[in-house]
């Protein structure tokens, strides 16, 4: 017997739809609901009086562009939580009722006017704002749980390429596309983050610089500056700074130790390097198990073929501060050459002063890659585009997309402990652009939300959690 076919089910838009009047003249909607709890939160780590004590802009060719930059940066944040990459896209924020729902809502001219008005001078003071209300954040909620005990401090720089031609700064710089070096037009940002065992990375410090500028420069003081705030943020144990050969060098790791931290630094190989590799008895290499690893069933042992070993090492033997420490290496054999008569290895060193055994210091020194998932992020929102044609004013972006991505992390810890972690993308999604009417019944405010959301639960858990302090965790309901 013939079993009949069942039908597809399939989303189909009724013919009626065709003579359907579309108007956009609702004034009670708004498309973001979810920033009354996002900004509410960020002003009860006090982002507006930060910026109103350290942010000032003075001789401004607009006199008008000075006024109220609490207001403006706010409003340029709102936006970017709200999935704004552009200046024109901040325009979001005053559709609908969303004028309704904050004080002061500004145009996007005016703040691309505002922008423009930036030096290197008023970025600084923006940069420690974004560090003072990273603080904040963590004090107010568990951004970074487990701080007391262990943070890592990474640092790493990308390529954000641009098409104009009248971007100041961009040039052309060295970039992956497909595991291979190429050389795009574009800007630099160099990026430190800060993150524990148990929570998600956040952005301690971004500084744009031109294209062409080498992956190190300045890297020394952004790692002086990150650790500081790691530091006011609560850190009491151990600190380690991590970052790739760009960032192994005697400037880095000498701040490193002013600052009494730990380093996990790649060493760029040289005839030194390479001398203490090829001096590793061949008894000492050891299998590593990383987490994930795959094992054959057949026999038991690991398919990765990775091992390590570790000598002692002073890098750094010319200049006037040599550092001996640890060289832990990591080998791999050669893939492309596999019919050689000995096993022709690749080996990736980098200097430590950890007290983990040589397999620990290599496994979390390659955690080091969890620096990507916040570029990702940024690359997904603020960071899509480099939205002004003056530098200062593209790097006063970039330290707002920062601010944002903090702020979106904490609300995330305040949400679910699956939102603690999850990407900017989806909590912009989920809990910010959330359609809402605006109501007031007996002149109660009221805000009346889609039936069957998703993740309704988890925003009135937001919700509750921002404007009624928790005094645990938070709970999903």
């Amino acid at each position: 017997m013939i079993q009949p076919t069942k039908k597809a089910l399939i989303v189909k838009l009724p013919h009626s739809w065709s003579r359907a009047t579309p108007m956009f003249d609702d004034d009670n909607l708004v498309s973001c609901a979810g920033l009354v709890p996002m900004m509410a939160l960020a002003e009860q780590a006090g982002l507006s009086e930060l910026i109103g004590q350290r942010v000032t802009l003075a001789s401004t060719r607009v006199a008008s562009a000075a006024v109220n930059p609490a207001g403006k940066v706010t409003s340029i944040i709102a936006g970017m939580a709200a999935g704004a990459d552009s200046i024109d896209d901040l325009d979001v924020i005053r559709s609908g009722g969303m004028p309704r729902l904050f004080d002061q809502v500004y145009a996007p001219a005016t703040l691309g006017q505002f922008l423009r008005e930036f030096t290197h001078g008023h970025t600084s003071q923006l940069a420690a704002v974004l560090r003072a209300h990273l603080v904040a954040l963590a004090r107010r909620t568990d951004l970074l749980p487990g701080i007391e005990s262990q943070v890592f401090i990474d640092i790493d720089s990308l390529l954000r390429p641009v098409y104009g031609h009248a971007k100041q700064g961009a040039s052309f710089g060295h970039t992956k596309v497909a595991g291979r070096q190429v050389l795009r037009k574009g800007l630099s940002p160099l990026a430190t983050t800060i993150s524990t065992a148990d929570g998600a990375p956040v952005l301690a410090g971004i500084r744009l610089r031109a294209g062409k500028a080498g992956s190190g420069r300045g890297a020394d003081s952004m790692v002086t500056e990150a650790v500081a705030t790691a530091r006011a943020a609560g850190a009491s144990g151990d600190l380690l700074v991590r970052g790739d050969s760009a960032y192994g060098t005697s400037a880095v790791v000498g701040a490193c130790l002013r600052a009494r931290v730990r380093f996990s630094l790649v060493l760029t190989k040289n005839p030194a390097v390479n001398r203490a590799i090829a001096g590793i008895d061949e008894h000492e290499w050891r299998a590593v198990h990383y987490p994930g690893a795959v094992v054959d069933p057949d026999t038991g042992e690991l398919i990765s073929d990775a091992e390590v070993a570790e000598t002692t090492f002073t890098a750094f033997a010319s200049t006037k501060h040599p550092v001996t420490a640890r060289l832990v290496v990591r080998r791999v054999r050669d893939r492309t050459k596999l019919d050689e008569l000995f096993p022709v290895w690749r080996h990736h060193p980098f200097l430590t002063n950890s007290d983990e055994s040589t397999a620990a210091a290599d496994i979390t020194h390659r955690r080091h890659a969890i620096i990507e998932t916040v570029f990702a992020d940024l690359i997904d929102g603020p960071l899509a585009h480099m939205p002004s044609g003056r530098f200062s004013a593209n790097s006063a972006w970039a330290i707002c997309a920062a601010i944002t991505h903090n702020l979106l992390r904490a609300a995330g810890t305040l949400t679910s402990p699956k939102h603690a972690v999850a990407r900017g993308a989806t909590l912009r999604r989920q809990i910010v652009t959330v359609p809402a009417r605006i109501a007031r019944p007996q002149r109660r405010r009221m805000l009346h939300l889609p039936q069957h959301w998703p993740w309704a639960k988890h925003w009135l858990a937001f919700w509750r959690n921002v404007f009624v302090p928790a005094t645990g965790p938070p709970v999903t309901v």
